[in-house]
C-alpha cells in the first residue's frame, strides 16, 4: 500500500483549497454529512438517498474519484450503518452528557459529528479513543465553530470516561 494512495490530493480547479485528508477523515466527514441529510429528511435512509448523496459527492469535483475516495466511501458506509443501527443508544449518550441542552436545540452538524465519534468510541475497538475524539473536534472546527469543538470535546470525554478501563487505553489501529 502506497501512502500517497491513501491521501486525498488538492481539490479540482475552481474549488476552495482543502488540506490533505486521509481516507478515514474523509469517511468521517462523508458520514456526518450523510447523517445530517438523514436528519433533514426525517431520518429514513433510502436507496435513492444513498445514490443521490454519493453521486453528488463524486460530481462535486472537490476530490477526484480515486482510491482515497473509494476507501473513504467504504469507511463512511460502515460508520453510517453503525450509527443508524445503534442510533437510540448513541442518542441516549448525547442526551445524558449534554446537560441542560435539549438535543433538538443542538446544531444538527454537531449532533451528527458526535454520533459518528460515539459510534467509534463505543463500537469500534480498533480505533484509538483519542483519535476519535480529536477527529470529531477537528471536523467540528471545519464544519461548525470553535465553540462546537469545545462542546463536542466535553461530551465525548464524558462518554470516554464511561468506557471500560481497557477501552480507555490507547488502542492500536
Amino acid at each position: 500500500m502506497n501512502g500517497e494512495d491513501d491521501i486525498a490530493p488538492s481539490p479540482a480547479a475552481g474549488h476552495a483549497p482543502r488540506r490533505t485528508l486521509n481516507y478515514k477523515r474523509l469517511g468521517r466527514e462523508f458520514a456526518m454529512q450523510f447523517l445530517f441529510q438523514c436528519d433533514l429528511t426525517g431520518g429514513e435512509r433510502t436507496e435513492e438517498m444513498d445514490s443521490c448523496f454519493w453521486k453528488q459527492a463524486e460530481e462535486s469535483g472537490e476530490f477526484p474519484v480515486n482510491r482515497v475516495f473509494r476507501k473513504a466511501r467504504t469507511y463512511a458506509e460502515k460508520l453510517i450503518e453503525g450509527v443508524l443501527a445503534y442510533e437510540p443508544e448513541i442518542s441516549d449518550l448525547i442526551v445524558k452528557f449534554s446537560r441542560k441542552w435539549d438535543s433538538e436545540r443542538m446544531s444538527a452538524v454537531d449532533r451528527n459529528i458526535m454520533k459518528v465519534a460515539i459510534y467509534e468510541l463505543v463500537y469500534c475497538p480498533d480505533i484509538p479513543v483519542l483519535v476519535s475524539i480529536n477527529e470529531a473536534i477537528e471536523i467540528a472546527k471545519e464544519f461548525s465553530s470553535e465553540k462546537s469543538g469545545m462542546f463536542i470535546n466535553g461530551i465525548l470525554n464524558s462518554v470516554k470516561d464511561t468506557l471500560p478501563p481497557d477501552a480507555k487505553t490507547v488502542r492500536k489501529p
